[in-house]
């Protein structure tokens, strides 16, 4: 067994090949910029009110105007005013030529074509957005290896750019085991679980931005599992087993990747749950073996198949997934592995759950995280900061 430290450590060192492709802004949430992106105009691209109210030449140092029109957003037909002129303007309207300032409506007293107001509301340039304050054209608006968030699209949208390059993510077959398992809505016999892995996996990997997600079964047979690893090998990049990787008579994982030709990164660790994790390699495509409990495929799905995922679809702080947070009350820790515990981030504290055990679901449905106990740890006093990492 290895430690978890030198297990991430050794996947954090593969080389593993990033492509690139171009897709709609819309489409590209969730992956990661594989270039630098500029602004194609001014931001905002004219001169613009903030705010409903009333555009003036504040030099003009007069607080009695003569209302002239208005000016609402999406109009194109520019006003101009002249010296103690003033236009109804709108939050988002273009400002007319001669004006630099706008008052509040709230800030006006109107009597039919005339507005008044107290010079000392009156401010230079208050409630103007000029253009290109925001930003400038051709400046960088989103650095290499930025996140594409819906913040980020929306920025990008409001620039002009309708497609960005970035890096593909991989594609992922997930190979289910076992004669127990069946799909969802099929009638269980005495002896048979539904396929709660293939649907959270499959989440969680939509999720990270992964689109291409190919799901099969496989019964516990050795030929079954080896010609479902070879043929998942021939269309993905990732290939995750769920089950099948112990040391069970059924269990045919480990014979399936030594007979395909996966070269073993690392085979168990010294964790709880999700001891029994293996990885393996054959030329630029990895495997991963996850246990079958539930907590355990959670748990190292998390911990290594994430950020490896990440770090392969171009984000730098992959392994860097986590955040430091006092705990909520005392953990005696009685074993010496990393314990990777369902728990609960709120108000500032993480709380750890009860159900810890790697087939309990129930804990999963209030947990919103995972807290990390090192292996050298035997204890944790309520309020020392753990690592917690957040799905």
């Amino acid at each position: 067994m290895i430690a978890v430290t030198k297990a991430k450590s050794i996947l954090q060192s593969l080389n593993l090949p990033q492509k690139k492709v171009r897709v709609q802004t819309v489409d590209a949430l969730g992956c990661f910029l594989a270039e630098s992106v500029k602004s194609t105009l001014n931001v905002p691209s004219f001169d613009n009110s903030a705010m409903d109210g009333y555009a003036y030449c504040w030099e003009d140092g007069l607080s009695e105007l003569e209302l002239i029109g208005e000016s609402a957003a999406g109009a194109s037909n520019l006003h101009k005013i002249e010296p103690g002129q003033a236009i109804r303007i709108f939050t988002g309207a273009p400002m007319p030529e001669g004006a630099d300032s706008v008052i509040m409506q709230e800030k006006v007293q109107r009597k039919g074509a005339r507005i008044f107001f107290e010079s000392e509301e009156a401010e230079q340039g208050k409630h103007v957005r000029y253009q290109g304050s925001q930003c400038q054209k051709g400046a960088t608006i989103a650095e290499t290896a930025s996140k594409i968030t819906p913040g980020m699209v929306s920025l990008l949208a409001s620039v002009g750019v309708g497609e960005v390059e970035v890096f593909q993510a991989p594609k992922v077959t997930l190979i289910i085991t076992g004669n127990e398992i069946k799909a969802i809505g099929s009638e269980l016999k005495r002896g048979q679980i539904y396929n709660a892995n293939g649907p959270a996996l499959e989440f969680w990997l939509k999720d990270l931005g992964v689109s291409e997600v190919n799901q099969i079964q496989v019964r516990d047979q050795k030929a079954e599992v080896v010609q479902g690893l070879k043929e998942a090998l021939e269309i993905s990049d990732l290939v995750i087993f769920t089950g099948g990787i112990s040391v069970g008579d059924y269990d045919f994982v480990k014979e399936a990747v030594e007979a395909n030709q996966v070269q073993e990164l690392f085979y168990k660790l010294k964790q709880r749950p999700g001891k029994p994790l293996y990885a393996g390699q054959k030329e630029e495509k990895v495997v991963f073996a996850l246990p079958g409990n539930p907590g355990s495929v959670l748990s190292c799905f998390m911990q290594y198949v994430k950020p490896l995922i990440h770090s392969w679809m171009g984000n730098s702080d992959a392994w860097s997934n986590y955040f430091e947070f006092p705990i909520a009350a005392d953990f005696e820790k009685k074993i010496p592995l990393t314990q990777f515990l369902k728990a609960e981030l709120t108000k500032g504290q993480v709380r750890v759950l009860q159900g810890q055990e790697s087939f309990n679901l129930i804990a999963f449905g209030l947990a919103n995280g995972f807290v990390e106990i090192p292996e050298e740890s035997t204890e944790v006093k309520a309020g020392e900061k753990v690592k917690f990492y957040p799905w």
